[in-house]
């Protein structure tokens, strides 16, 4: 087919220049030498149609073949879900926006007007789907599945009363329309299960769809130059119509971004540049850019030269720094040709973090060996001592809920790295003490990459989760961290102080999901403002999102908005000012 067309291209060229040379006097010189270029030309287009009527033929033939080989061979069936993770089921789409009539407290007349959104898996067709076949077994992770977007807008009315929206909305990326037009499950699960089993699952996925697995963007919502993205770690992002939850496009930065991006940008407060990364399970594994304040160009690009695929989830910067994790949950496909999982936190593996130059490359990265463990989460980086502050584990939860959660290993505390450049050497301790396991930080906004004094968490309820095999969240946390802890016990101290920590516990079997912190508008101090989640109560099977006054941080929330319906359980949140 491309030996045809060249020689049509050819022929169009030198028709074209032969068109020129003559003068039109020699019309009928012309209409012969049309003539003569036609009948080629016209030869050349049929058999370059036959050819691609042939080869869309074959692809046809091809994707009904393999569609009638996995239809025969593999059986997909629900992953289950225990009685205490029920609301992490699918919910279906509204439709439209509906009005909230239903708040207990009052929202402060300073609260700003905008958007509370959260991102979430919300599989297709009743929940994640696990396969069996004779290649053996395979299944997702509980991370993964479409992601839905649930929002509750907000616009103050010129009487002080607020109006109260929500809507929910799937992410509808090229994978979601593909198994949604064909009405079945249709990729096969290659995260978990048996060695063969995953390995014909990326094999077959490859061949039916051009895709080894779905683009889930199920992860986070960010904003950058006035336009709004969903995004998993598994693909690009996807711009979202902030208003109506519509997807708009996939966003590749004017084509200059073709890898995975990082479900946690950060947004450089002196530049307004946005800092990304991506990671690959081949190389390059992990790669960082800069993309300019105005979502346009992508200014910077480096391959950070890993050795393996860090399963990297989170990025931090200070004012002239990128903070990079190496830890040891890697991904790493020869593992599974060996009989392995796919993705393994290896305890006895190096971790390390690296401290590059804004605009630095591989070769100028410090890297700090620290002691192994899994960090998913940053809660901030600053240039004090280089300090970067994080939610740590000793053991991961990804990728499967089979893990003993019963283990403390699997919680994460609060911890903080602190890298001397003129040294080489690091410092690290516990922020908080044991009681609590703390995970999904947020800070005020507008201290990313300064010392901050405040950091808040969801609090993961120990014994419930481990039943359920997943974090549950039965409270949250605010962080003093410029103050010691004078109550803790002084046999449980470490060298350094443990940091003061406020608590805000719900009552049983209230869990949260999707904090952001919310600044008052006008605000002095940085603690000025307010926390927004939202909660589910599985006794009542009720959905709200409470509003809760950061200075007031132990009492009751300010304001307890009831939903229209049940919102699963999800990842991260944000709080958008935007005009409605």
């Amino acid at each position: 087919m491309a030996t045809s067309f060249n020689m049509m291209a050819f022929a169009v060229n030198c028709s074209t220049q032969r068109r020129h040379f003559f003068s039109d006097s020699f019309d009928h010189l012309k209409i012969s030498l049309a003539s003569a270029f036609t009948k080629p030309i016209l030869t050349g287009l049929h058999q370059a149609q036959l050819q691609f009527d042939v080869t869309r033929t074959m692809r046809n033939t091809t994707e009904k073949l393999l569609d009638a080989f996995v239809d025969s061979v593999y059986e997909f069936s629900d992953h289950p879900l225990l009685p205490s993770q029920s609301n992490y089921a699918p919910v279906e789409e509204l439709g439209e926006a509906i009005l909230v009539t239903s708040i207990q407290g009052k929202i402060p007349e300073d609260f700003p007007g905008g958007v509370y959104i959260r991102n979430g898996s919300n599989p297709l067709f009743g929940g994640l789907k696990s396969t069996k076949s004779v290649f053996g077994r395979s299944s997702p992770m509980w991370v993964e599945g479409e992601g839905m977007l649930h929002a509750l807008y907000f616009k103050k009315k010129s009487d002080g009363s607020w109006t109260v929206v929500y809507n929910n909305r799937h992410v509808e990326t090229e994978t979601y329309k593909l198994e949604k037009q064909r009405n079945k499950p249709s990729f096969l699960p290659a995260i978990e299960g048996d060695s063969l089993a995953i390995l014909f699952a990326y094999l077959l996925n490859w061949l039916r769809f051009g895709k080894v697995d779905k683009h889930l963007s199920n992860t986070s919502v960010f904003e950058h130059s006035g336009k709004y993205f969903s995004v998993a770690e598994n693909h690009i992002p996807q711009e979202i119509d902030i208003l109506t939850l519509k997807t708009l496009k996939n966003w590749n930065v004017n084509g200059a971004w073709n890898r995975p991006f990082t479900s946690h940008p950060k947004r450089a407060s002196d530049t307004g540049e946005l800092i990304i990364m991506g990671m690959d399970a081949t190389k390059p594994f992990l790669e960082v850019g800069i993309i300019s304040a105005d979502g346009k160009k992508l200014v910077h690009r480096v391959d950070v030269k890993l050795n393996r695929c860090s399963l990297s989830h989170d990025i931090g910067i200070t004012q002239r720094y990128i903070i990079i994790m190496d830890f040891p949950l890697t991904i790493d496909i020869n593992r599974v040709f060996k009989g392995g999982q796919l993705i393994e936190y290896n305890k006895n593996g190096y971790a390390r973090i690296g401290v590059m130059p804004r605009y630095g490359d591989a070769d100028s990265i410090r890297w700090f060996e620290v002691e192994p463990s899994c960090t998913f989460h940053i809660i901030n980086s600053f240039e004090d001592w280089r300090r970067v502050w994080g939610c740590r584990a000793l053991d991961s939860v990804i990728p499967g809920t089979d893990r003993d959660l019963n283990k403390s290993e699997f919680f994460s505390h609060c911890y903080e790295w602190r890298m001397n450049l003129e040294t080489g050497g690091v410092k690290e301790r516990n922020l908080t003490g044991t009681k609590f396991s703390m995970e999904f930080p947020v800070i005020n906004g507008n201290f990313i990459g300064f010392k901050n004094k405040y950091g808040y968490t969801q609090v993961v309820d120990t014994s419930l989760s481990s039943n359920s095999a997943i974090p549950n969240f039965g409270g949250l946390a605010k962080l003093y961290l410029e103050e010691p802890d004078a109550e803790f016990p002084l046999e449980e101290k470490q060298v350094e102080e443990l940091v003061k920590v406020e608590y805000h516990m719900f009552e049983k079997f209230v869990f949260c999901s999707g904090v952001a912190f919310v600044p008052k508008e006008g605000g002095v101090e940085e603690d000025d403002g307010w926390i927004i989640s939202f909660v589910h109560n599985e006794d009542t099977n009720k959905s709200q999102v409470y509003i809760i006054d950061t200075k007031r941080f132990s009492s009751e929330p300010v304001a307890k908005i009831t939903l229209p319906g049940r919102v699963p359980y999800g990842f991260h949140g944000a709080f958008m000012p935007i005009s409605l």
